[in-house]
């Protein structure tokens, strides 16, 4: 995969949120990027819709249900919202959507914020596979790939993908 590849994806992503934000007249949303690689598609994605609203990121680490077993981020970021998510429409944005368990962290930590109006989801890399019952509103991307494939973001200049098998 280009660069090039994935700034149509984003561009696409742009597009379907701009669509779907007119259709439900919604306006000034909030846009919080999951860090890392989410925060990188939704900076991009913030100045291609020309969002007023100021970027919100946030760091999930305390909220995954699976750090016993692959162990905390020795990065841990603190989280930032800047506004205030009570009844306002929030476009949470991550790289990859693959089994849920990262976005249902993020919509832990988001609700202990406040209560949003509307959450929507945009992720630039939809893969399959869900172990929850989650699903995005926005997808650049659908990749089928193997479950014994991993897909990963780099950046932030230029943005990469990288692609593995697990062992």
């Amino acid at each position: 995969m280009h660069s090039s590849d994935i700034d149509n994806w984003i561009e696409n992503l742009a597009q379907q949120l701009s669509r779907q934000l007119q259709e439900e007249g919604r306006d000034d949303p909030l846009m919080v990027g999951i860090h890392t690689g989410g925060v990188w598609v939704a900076e991009r994605l913030r100045q291609q819709m020309e969002l007023s609203s100021p970027l919100g990121t946030m760091d999930i680490s305390f909220y995954r249900d699976d750090f016993s077993r692959i162990g905390m981020n020795p990065q841990v970021r603190p989280s930032e919202l800047p506004l205030s998510v009570d009844g306002r429409t929030v476009i949470l944005v991550d790289d990859v959507l693959y089994t849920g368990r990262t976005i249902r962290a993020a919509l832990k930590e988001l609700f202990d914020y406040g209560r949003p109006g509307r959450v929507m989801l945009a992720v630039l890399i939809d893969r399959g596979a869900r172990e929850l019952p989650i699903q995005a509103d926005c997808v650049g991307v659908q990749l089928d790939l193997s479950p014994s494939q991993q897909v990963k973001l780099c950046g932030p200049e230029p943005l990469r993908l990288e692609t593995n098998r697990k062992d």
